[in-house]
């Protein structure tokens, strides 16, 4: 009966399965990305936290992404695994994967948060936490509740394509929805008339998470494809091996890109000092604002991307497991298409209505200066979002073929060869503007990598097996 569950991913048309399992996804990936995107939107709009706000919650940002680094390494590598795992009718690999995932998690996470509270302060001034005393005090006050809260965030994001995997992207999407929807309620209530600042949103965000874990675990008791028992926990080394394999590319993939935003941080602050106007210490922050503003509004858009790719992992897998290479073929020419025309429409948003995005941030309680830095950066730095949109499916894609050699190849060109260097050697000719430009020529260069090998998977696709 359970195989039979899982057959449609075989049979069904590939166009009506990627909505299906990929429109869920995509909302689930969206909405996590609101914890974020709402805790700043309500920061900026205090008047009492503003830029400065807006400031610490950047600095803080790329260390909730190691944590969903490690939660996505888990859990992709195990939707992958558990999909190829029905796909070859291997039912007893799946549940025993499902089970060393949930330990897995759950010990990682305890220890990242305690690394988190230890080392506070060097790791805060790392990503640029220092560009002045307002900010820096304002990013310990969040993180640390955000610290707190990393057990429940990487259950609840590692066990989301579990849920996937089993058939259910629905509830996988309501679960996230729902801590979500918390975040968003209780996140006005703390900061506005409670007044309780970046500790108010970041509690709010930790009380939003703490509901999607919940519902993930219930989740994991009446799952459909595989049931959970006793000798399904425990540590299996060679399932364990095979499963973080097929996740380790997500796991680079978000690490890569925390570094990328270390290195462009920096470069913020660093050369944000030598400018005429951010040297100046009242607008020191702003660049740092502003970018990530920039990111959050990327992270809208790559989380669609995201979503595309990451609902065909179950439909990839299942299909290279049931030996239908054709069907995973025509599946990538359905993505890579699809991803290409989404960025169109981004790029469209950022070039014409920038004024529009940044106005949601609290635009309105800033200097000029903040308004003008923002729209150049929304219009540069974004300018090729129909590539970075290909890229980032292309890879994930190959992750879900089996390939994370090729998966990482790509993935680590963009953002640490690319991501990392070009933010640190072109200031250097066109200070603040060579960080904004370092983003579009990353993609520019990925791409012609990203393309050699589309064309490598096409040729291994149309071969038979």
């Amino acid at each position: 009966m359970e195989k039979e569950n899982q057959n449609y991913l075989a049979t069904e048309k590939v166009g009506k399965l990627m909505g299906k399992y990929a429109v869920p996804c995509i909302i689930s990936l969206l909405v996590g990305a609101l914890y974020n995107i709402v805790d700043q939107i309500f920061i900026a709009n205090a008047d009492y936290l503003g830029s400065y706000g807006n400031a610490a919650n950047t600095v803080v940002f790329p260390l909730t992404v190691i944590a969903l680094g490690i939660a996505v390494m888990i859990g992709d590598g195990c939707c992958a695994f558990v999909s190829q795992s029905l796909g070859a009718n291997k039912k007893d690999d799946a549940h025993k994967s499902i089970g060393n995932a949930i330990l897995l998690c759950v010990i990682s996470s305890i220890v990242l948060a305690t690394v988190y509270l230890i080392f506070m302060e060097p790791i805060l001034t790392v990503f640029g936490g220092k560009v002045n005393s307002e900010t820096f005090e304002l990013s310990k006050e969040y993180f640390f509740w955000i610290a707190l809260g990393i057990p429940f965030y990487m259950f609840g994001q590692a066990m989301n394509p579990i849920i996937r995997s089993d058939g259910s992207p629905r509830f996988a999407m309501l679960a996230v929805l729902a801590g979500a929807l918390t975040n968003i309620v209780l996140d006005p209530i703390f900061i506005y008339p409670m007044k309780m600042g970046m500790a108010g949103a970041a509690i709010a965000t930790v009380i939003g998470q703490i509901v999607t874990a919940a519902l993930s675990l219930l989740y994991l008791f009446r799952m459909k494809s595989v049931k959970l028992g006793k000798n399904s926990f425990g540590f299996f080394g060679e399932l364990m091996k095979k499963f973080l394999a097929l996740g380790i590319t997500s796991f680079l993939a978000q690490i890569s890109l925390v570094i990328s935003m270390a290195a462009v941080q920096n470069m913020c602050t660093k050369y944000g000092a030598m400018d005429a106007i951010f040297g100046q210490t009242e607008y020191a922050q702003i660049p740092l604002a502003v970018l990530g503003i920039v990111m959050k509004f990327f992270q809208i858009a790559i989380s669609i991307s995201i979503g595309l790719a990451a609902g065909c992992i179950p439909i990839v897998g299942y299909n290279i497991g049931a030996k239908r290479k054709d069907r995973a073929k025509k599946l990538f020419s359905f993505l890579l298409i699809t991803e290409l025309a989404i960025g169109a429409v981004a790029l469209l948003i950022v070039e014409l209505i920038p004024n529009q995005l940044i106005s949601i941030f609290g635009a309105s309680n800033e200097s000029a200066y903040y308004t003008y830095f923002a729209v150049k950066s929304f219009r540069i730095y974004l300018c090729m979002m129909p590539l970075a949109m290909m890229n980032k499916g292309t890879f994930i894609y190959l992750q879900a073929l089996g390939k994370p050699v090729l998966s990482t190849v790509v993935s680590m060109a963009r953002e640490i060869i690319f991501g990392v260097f070009l933010p640190i050697l072109m200031p250097m000719v066109w200070g603040l503007d060579g960080i904004l430009y370092s983003f579009p020529v990353a993609d520019i260069l990925t791409v012609i990598i990203a393309a050699i090998i589309i064309v490598k998977t096409y040729k291994d696709l149309s071969q038979n097996t």
